[in-house]
């Protein structure tokens, strides 16, 4: 029931870990905030205090200027001060400590940066935030982790803080094998070229051999559901969920219609096939986009909760039907002594757990959302709190908190350019989504890779890819399963052993879609796929849009 903390998959959620007092957090960031404040504007306090004093004191001029100049000197010190133990603390960054660069010209970035590192450092990583001009290219040639977030400015120019740095990188050749990055761009859609600067970046970085960890971010004007989808990232790099959205998702109600487990015998995780239909109008999306779910505390757990704190969990609250319904939905301790004592608006005022992210495995002609959930599980044996909600808690035909976020990045092309799709587990559903959308146009080439367990007990969606490969609408499907045999084959080898075909299908004009695991699959899939094509028409593939990757 309450928030944990541990790594965690779009489609299986397994949290786990410490919990932190939630009163002394609350009380720390208020300390944080006015300390931060003080120091941030000491020299307009002391500038301010010293004219009121002059005034009311009004003492000779040659009185007057030692002073002007004793307070000018100390205003002078303390800034070079901080400015060297700045500069200090991160001209030598481990490679243990994550890099934040950004590119503002606003502003905009520079606070996303810093709430980004926020949320890194509450997770316990040690985090380096710089401005990019202040970055040495030569240095991201260590190993290490790298987040970009960058604006672009007018018709796609770099910001005055990153102009520098981009000369730099485009004209001096640094290899970056060992780079690791994701990045976040920030532009606007009414110019021609929307994220330009971040573009070129994110292009130049891959050319050089840096792996990116994710494709890379746009956000149209800040769009909120795409900076929820950046932290959902963050939550993944730093092994922890229980973060708070900068701007919660309004969710519509959906009413869960049926929920199947499509590997009973399974010596994994158990995977569930839910279907959702929506209260009203259905509304539209494409293959590739995401369902943003607001998961839920057990109400049996909330309530034990909530008696342990004195309280009466049938309490009717303002805007919901009881307390315990209230609260299901807010972050709350693992210890409820954290919260021994506290009034009823105490509580009120938790905040709401993050939202969780699944890959839609349907298309609006359905009328209804289908998903493909793991479950997942603490190390103690509890119930991961995204999963645990979907798959077990949330009875049939309750609603379910739900949104769609658009997610262009990986949506589909002209069906009649062939199409190679490459996933395992749970990615099925948004290699589903597309093969289900390019089905409406009869004769879409379609080569579908797929990676599970076991054939007997996890072959997921058997009937369905056999009927589609019957039909001739999946052209070939090459199927993996790690468990069959003594030597273990991912859909990685797969991909491995078809390299001569997989050659002409690009050749062709196949466009390479890859859904699953980050960790594994993901990697060794890019590690692959740049041995076999190169990597300069690997990068060539991205700027065309025709390889697009939605890993978790």
């Amino acid at each position: 029931m309450p928030v944990p903390t541990h790594a965690h998959s779009r489609n299986g959620v397994a949290l786990s870990g410490p919990s932190s007092s939630f009163t002394a957090r609350f009380q720390e960031t208020a300390t944080l905030a006015r300390t931060f404040a003080l120091v941030r504007y000491a020299p307009l306090l002391a500038c301010l205090l010293l004219a009121a004093w002059l005034l009311w004191w009004q003492p000779s001029r040659i009185v007057s200027a030692s002073l002007v100049v004793a307070v000018y000197l100390g205003i002078c010190l303390h800034l070079w001060r901080n400015h060297r133990k700045h500069a200090q603390s991160s001209a030598h960054p481990t490679s243990d400590t994550l890099l934040i660069a950004y590119a503002s010209q606003g502003g905009q970035a520079r606070e996303l940066a810093e709430r980004s590192a926020e949320q890194l450092r509450d997770a316990g990583m040690a985090v380096d935030v710089r401005p990019l001009n202040a970055l040495d290219p030569t240095t991201l040639a260590k190993p290490r982790r790298a987040l970009f977030i960058l604006s672009t400015y007018g018709e796609g120019e770099a910001p005055d803080n990153a102009a520098r740095f981009e000369r730099r990188l485009l004209h001096e050749a640094h290899e970056l094998p060992s780079l690791e990055f994701a990045l976040l761009a920030l532009g606007d859609r009414q110019y021609t070229h929307f994220c330009g600067f971040a573009r070129r970046i994110d292009a130049r970085l891959r050319e050089l051999g840096a792996l990116p960890l994710f494709d890379r971010l746009e956000a149209d004007r800040a769009d909120p559901g795409t900076l929820r989808h950046w932290q959902h990232q963050l939550g993944h790099i730093s092994g922890r969920s229980d973060f708070t959205d900068w701007q919660p998702a309004s969710y519509q109600p959906w009413i869960l219609q049926s929920r199947a487990l499509l590997n009973p015998g399974s010596q994994g995780a158990p995977v569930f096939h839910l279907t959702l239909r929506p209260t009203g109008e259905t509304p539209r999306w494409q293959a590739g986009d995401i369902a943003e779910i607001g998961p839920r505390h057990a109400l049996s757990e909330v309530e034990q909760f909530l008696r342990q704190l004195g309280f009466d969990p049938a309490l009717p609250v303002e805007g919901e039907q009881s307390l315990v319904e209230a609260l299901a939905s807010r972050r709350l301790p693992l210890d409820p002594a954290e919260l021994h004592s506290c009034e009823l608006e105490t509580l009120l005022a938790l905040p709401r757990l993050p939202h969780r992210e699944y890959s839609i495995a349907s298309i609006p002609a359905e009328g209804h959302v289908q998903l493909l959930v793991r479950e997942a599980r603490h190390a103690d044996g509890r119930l991961g709190l995204g999963s645990g909600w979907l798959c077990q808690h949330a009875a049939l035909g309750s609603l379910i908190d739900l949104r769609i976020r658009n997610n262009p990045s990986f949506h589909g092309l002209d069906p009649r350019q062939p199409m190679v799709l490459i996933g395992n587990g749970t990615g099925l559903a948004g290699l589903r989504a597309h093969l289900r959308e390019r089905a409406v146009t009869p004769g879409s080439r379609n080569w579908l890779m797929f990676g599970e367990r076991s054939a007997t007990h996890d072959h997921l969606l058997r009937d369905e890819l056999d009927s589609w490969l019957q039909s001739g609408h999946l052209q070939r499907l090459d199927l993996a399963f790690s468990r069959d045999q003594s030597e273990k084959i991912y859909v990685q080898h797969l991909l491995r052993d078809a390299a001569g075909a997989l050659r002409q299908w690009i050749a062709d004009g196949a466009a390479l879609y890859v859904c699953g695991s980050l960790e594994g699959m993901g990697r060794e899939v890019q590690q692959i796929l740049a041995g076999v094509l190169g990597e300069a028409q690997l990068v060539a593939l991205i700027e065309e849009g025709r390889y697009r990757r939605d890993l978790y």
